[in-house]
């Protein structure tokens, strides 16, 4: 990239690189029912965070390198069946929604 600083790359993939050391993203630790839950929680997690929808390539960063996203992401819109949100598919990622059924009481709280 012209006019980048070839030390502030250097820095961005060190602060990457230490980021990856700093999170235990295959949880070997743990049986794999909860290792599960866990990567479900980190997704949901990110994706709650993020005012921007959540591509699958932000989400792998989170979790095991054998972790299916795709089924990761069905169990959570089974977890979220009976929220007021739901999770939903925008622009190649994922966000989070309220869901149409409550759009009058969140009217009526801006009002």
């Amino acid at each position: 990239m012209a006019g980048m600083n070839p030390a502030n790359s250097r820095r961005r993939t060190q602060s990457s690189e230490g980021d990856e050391r700093l999170l235990d993203r295959e949880l070997d630790n743990l049986p794999p029912d909860l290792r599960w839950h866990e990567w479900m929680m980190r997704v949901e997690a990110v994706i709650f965070a993020s005012a921007e929808p959540v591509s699958r390539e932000t989400l792998a960063r989170v979790v095991g390198r054998e972790c299916s996203i795709d089924l990761l992401i069905d169990d959570l819109h089974e977890e979220l069946r009976s929220r007021p949100y739901e999770l939903v598919s925008v622009a190649g990622g994922w966000q989070h929604r309220s869901r149409t059924a409550y759009a009058d009481a969140i009217r009526a709280s801006q009002a």
